[in-house]
């Protein structure tokens, strides 16, 4: 470990190659990129925090019914572009066994990851009033979610939940809505990056609020049942994955089967459109769409524009892992609570070594363990911590790309490997000698 930590003229060098000039405002996939080229250059194998990617295999059952269905021929026919009828079915059990909702098959329609579901949502609910505006992120949030509606020319608004947790929240949400502009509402749950749980108390506000000023909320679940503190996973029976469906009647949930299936290669998401959502009309729509109709908008308008539905096989995949988890033959979460046990320790490292967790609190509990966390260390700010952990081997992304207002680090858990802990503890001892937080 004597090339730790990195000499500042290697990262400068790559920095002028890879034209990415200030490393701590960088995109994910930059920093990616930049990582990458790091360890090609050094020989050094990064603490690599900085991408929310699946550290785990995916479930035999998937691969084994995506594989049957290839040699089946499915791969020489254009899918269904509402999705497999069987696939449908299943995702409407999940709903009713998972979050003990009821939604109509035709309105669970699988598209090409969830950041896809995100897109449609804002193809629809973002244009179904010419009065409004655009989405009101709750934030800390998922970069790529804002960079979507920029694509799409759309405003919008956010504020960090961090200082108006519990009841404070009615308020803080309400002052947006008032102002008429808002279309549609958008937060995770668990969260990313925080991985702040919101409450029944909070998610009652946001969907009474939601209804009261007609905002349609969209439901980011990318992180479904990782909320490792409850075990959401026994299907039929509580506790269920919260969710704003039981307070409010417009809403979209979007669910990925990147990290609780580990699926993320084929590209496969849930997206999920209440009932009285999908059959509402709304005039306006038909300034874009053939139909006034928001589910017939959603799905042969935005999703046939943009994919024409999803991978054949991969939908024979997906429908088989839930008809396993519906029927209780499979339960995920005792493969993804490997990211709570790694968080627990990683945790533990961090703050052992002078660094602080930046959002620590759910209200009056501590943060849950699971797929995310966030650091800080004092006398740095998020970005400049970001390119001087590089030196040490270590990767992460700024809070400043999540609409976060205070200073620190996302860490994913996913791609650091049990082995590489030992490492982690090195450097970071190493960090603080360097850098004296006393």
């Amino acid at each position: 470990m004597s090339e730790i930590p990195i000499s500042n003229n290697i990262i400068e060098d790559l920095k002028r190659i890879t034209g990415i000039k200030r490393p701590g405002l960088a995109s994910i996939r930059e920093i990616v990129y930049l990582v990458n080229r790091l360890e090609f250059k050094t020989g050094i194998r990064f603490i690599r925090m900085e991408m929310g990617v699946p550290g785990l295999p995916t479930p035999q059952v998937a691969i084994e019914a995506e594989i049957d269905a290839l040699r089946k021929g499915v791969a020489a026919d254009y899918p269904n572009i509402t999705g497999l009828p069987v696939l449908k079915m299943e995702m409407s059990r999940f709903m009713k066994l998972f979050l003990n909702i009821d939604i109509n098959p035709e309105g669970c329609i699988p598209t090409v990851g969830s950041m896809m579901g995100g897109m449609i949502s804002f193809l629809v609910a973002n244009r179904n009033d010419r009065t409004k505006e655009g989405t009101l992120f709750i934030d800390p949030g998922f970069p790529v979610q804002k960079q979507q509606v920029k694509m799409l020319g759309h405003d919008y608004y956010s504020f960090d939940i961090y200082n108006y947790r519990g009841k404070k929240l009615r308020d803080k949400l309400e002052s947006y809505y008032k102002t008429g502009k808002i279309s549609s509402l958008l937060y995770s749950n668990p969260n990313n990056p925080t991985w702040i749980s919101l409450t029944e108390e909070e998610l009652s506000i946001i969907g009474e609020l939601s209804r009261q000023y007609d905002v349609i909320v969209i439901e980011d679940l990318a992180y479904f049942g990782m909320d490792f503190r409850k075990d959401y996973s026994v299907p039929g029976k509580p506790p269920y994955q919260p969710t704003v469906a039981h307070y409010t009647d417009d809403y979209v949930i979007l669910i990925s089967s990147s990290k609780m299936f580990s699926y993320a290669g084929q590209r496969i998401g849930m997206m999920a459109i209440s009932d009285h959502l999908y059959n509402r009309s709304y005039p306006d729509l038909l300034r874009y769409y053939s139909s006034d109709k928001y589910g017939h908008s959603a799905v042969f308008g935005a999703l046939y524009a943009l994919s024409a539905g999803v991978a054949h096989s991969v939908q024979y995949g997906l429908a088989a892992l839930l008809k396993n988890m519906n029927d209780g033959t499979y339960n995920y979460r005792n493969d993804v609570i490997e990211y709570g046990e790694k968080a627990a320790i990683m945790k533990k490292l961090f703050l052992a070594n002078g660094f602080e967790i930046t959002y620590d609190k759910d209200l009056d509990e501590p943060i849950a363990d699971g797929f995310y966390f966030t650091i800080s260390y004092p006398g740095f700010t998020g970005p400049d911590l970001l390119e001087e952990l590089l030196r040490y081997g270590i990767s992460s992304i700024s809070l400043d790309l999540t609409g976060s207002t205070r200073q620190g680090l996302r860490a994913c858990v996913s791609k650091v490997a049990r082995s590489q802990f030992g490492d982690l503890e090195y450097r970071l001892k190493k960090f603080r000698e360097d850098h004296p937080a006393d």
